[in-house]
């Protein structure tokens, strides 16, 4: 009697479990969908039957920006009335630390109406310490000395007024050239900078430029002509 082979059963393959993850997670997304957009509509509805919500929420949003702009500009004002006013005496001038000296050059170019006046002083700066646009288009480049003991500290004198010329306006394309400082110009150094027609801010200057109201322009002499007209001119 011969023996039949036993039967083998087909084994049913049974979902993975990354199958079934993906298959988990669609499900979840599709209801959050459905869940999205049920709030949506009902939200949207509310809104259409309490159209009044909407009004009032735009009448305070216009409120609150007009409100923000008036003291925006109430603050630019301020601000603008504060440089106009800007006045420095020389003992302030000289208590100042080197780089605090600098940003104070920067502020009274701001208060003479040069809106981009920015103080670049520091290492690599290739002597330029504030540069400045002034109202008539020309440009500005200036080089400050500071000294601590004032008209009794060590003049400036002709290597520091040829490092300015030699970068004023090869390097930095200025139309004005400036050495200021709290202190004093040697005379070597005085006659170098008329011949390479750099301007000169020294303590007398810079007296009356930082304790008056006249624009730095208004007090030194030959510079080179406006490269456009302002209103003022």
């Amino acid at each position: 009697m011969t023996r039949r082979p036993p039967v083998r059963r087909r084994r049913t393959r049974r979902p993975s479990r990354r199958r079934q993850q993906q298959q988990t997670m669609s499900g979840g997304l599709l209801l959050a969908a459905g869940a999205v957009i049920w709030l949506v509509v009902t939200v949207v509805h509310w809104l259409l039957v309490h159209w009044w919500v909407l009004l009032a929420a735009a009448v305070l949003a216009v409120l609150g920006g007009i409100g923000w702009w008036q003291q925006r500009a109430r603050r630019v004002q301020w601000e603008r009335a504060q440089v106009r006013a800007l006045r420095y005496g020389l003992a302030q001038l000289d208590v100042l630390a080197h780089r605090q000296f600098e940003y104070a050059i920067r502020d009274l170019m701001r208060r003479d109406g040069c809106t981009d006046a920015v103080q670049v002083g520091g290492q690599g700066d290739l002597g330029a310490d504030v540069k400045a646009t002034d109202p008539l288009g020309r440009r500005w480049v200036i080089q400050c000395k500071h000294r601590r003991a004032g008209e009794r500290g060590s003049a400036v004198g002709t290597p520091d007024l040829q490092v300015l010329n030699g970068t004023g306006r090869p390097v930095h394309k200025a139309d004005v050239v400036v050495m200021v400082t709290n202190g004093r110009i040697t005379r070597p150094g005085r006659d170098f900078a008329r011949q390479q027609r750099l301007h000169l801010v020294d303590r007398a200057v810079l007296g009356a430029w930082a304790a008056g109201a006249r624009p730095l322009w208004e007090l030194l002499p030959a510079l080179p002509p406006p490269r456009r007209h302002s209103a003022q001119s």
